[in-house]
């Protein structure tokens, strides 16, 4: 199968190019930068309807990774998350739409979900508003029931979850979802949307806003200085190896997934930890030195999410093969790429850019 991977010179990218030809396909690289090994390259902007049209010629399917990526800085960032993930995967679709290619897996994420499942003693399963801002300043960091204001336990969140985007990348991210779906229904195509939920290991950008906590943290030890780890580091998250996440694309490609519809998977590793023991295993596997717990908090950031992926394990599959342990021991020491600029303001007309790129995924 012939595959255009759109961001296949970024982190996730990257791997999941080198996972399609251990596949036996032939993937080919659409970006702004050239990929780093050998292959089919397209140098071009996703929003580029021309470009994009050209690269799709005897493409079986699409992988799309191409995304401006991560939490950001404020929400000035917000136009330019707007035009690369919003208006380029419409761009990309567009294209599909006309084009003979009826397949997509998409780099979904688990942002969309907003904060993760709860359960309250009293009320069972709840879903608590955003946190406030007094909350957050006075160092209660865990959310409350929203009817009785008891302690809650968090959980695993599935698929059918309610999906609420709590800052400017999740609602990107749930639009392209929504963008998917209707491609899918309007063509009779499969789509696919890999819900990514921390993904981290060798490759990802350093010293950049625009990455994951993991390559933060992978940053601060490189310079010799401890991580600084926000709130209490209680926060739970799902670190998800990037092999794993490059071979949860290749199966998601070569499934039959239903007619019509935009299927979301959840992709994690199904061993929550918490972002504490995260850098404290990152610290430890690098020498040090440890982390410092500063009781800072950024808003749009969520208190705990963490994946049930059963739904990939049964219908696709697939299992993670790199445990937290192994991962992280090798990411101490792996390399990370030069950091990504940051992404410019859309111009007037961004459907036809003229300026560098967004980070990918």
């Amino acid at each position: 199968m012939r595959v255009l991977v759109t961001g296949g010179a970024g982190f996730i990218g990257s791997h999941i190019v080198t996972t399609l030809r251990l596949h036996d396909h032939d993937p080919v690289v659409l970006d702004l930068v050239p990929p780093a090994g050998e292959g089919e390259f397209v140098r071009a902007d996703v929003r580029d309807p021309e470009a994009v049209r050209d690269a799709l010629r005897g493409v079986d399917a699409v992988c799309h990774q191409a995304a401006m990526v991560g939490l950001g800085k404020d929400f000035a960032d917000a136009p330019a998350y707007v035009s690369h993930n919003d208006l380029g995967t419409a761009v990309l679709l567009a294209a599909m739409a006309d084009s003979a290619v009826r397949k997509l897996v998409l780099a979904g994420s688990m942002v969309v979900y907003g904060e993760g499942r709860y359960e309250c003693p009293r009320h069972g399963t709840v879903r608590p508003g955003p946190r406030r801002v007094a909350d957050l300043a006075g160092g209660r960091f865990e959310p409350r029931c929203p009817r009785c204001d008891a302690e809650l336990a968090p959980g695993l969140v599935d698929e059918d979850a309610p999906t609420d985007p709590r800052n400017v990348y999740a609602t990107t991210k749930l639009a392209q979802e929504h963008l998917a779906a209707s491609w899918a229904r309007c063509v009779d195509g499969r789509a696919v949307s890999l819900r990514y939920h921390n993904v981290y290991g060798p490759g990802m950008p350093r010293d950049t806003p625009y990455a994951g906590v993991a390559s933060f943290f992978r940053s601060s030890l490189a310079r010799g200085e401890a991580p600084q780890v926000y709130e209490d580091g209680g926060q739970q998250r799902d670190f998800v190896h990037v092999r794993d996440v490059a071979e949860a694309n290749a199966l998601a490609l070569e499934a039959a997934t239903p007619l019509g519809f935009c299927t979301p998977y959840n992709t994690g590793s199904g061993s929550p930890r918490t972002v504490g023991e995260m850098a404290t295993a990152l610290a430890e596997a690098h020498g040090g030195p440890l982390p410092v717990i500063t009781g800072e908090f950024r808003l749009g950031d969520v208190r705990h999410i963490t994946a049930d992926s059963g739904r990939l394990r049964a219908e696709l599959g697939w299992r993670p093969r790199v445990g937290f342990t192994q991962g992280m021991t090798e990411f101490a020491h792996a390399p990370q790429r030069p950091p990504t600029p940051a992404p410019p303001t859309p111009e007037p007309n961004p459907a036809l850019p003229d300026h560098p790129g967004p980070s990918r995924a």
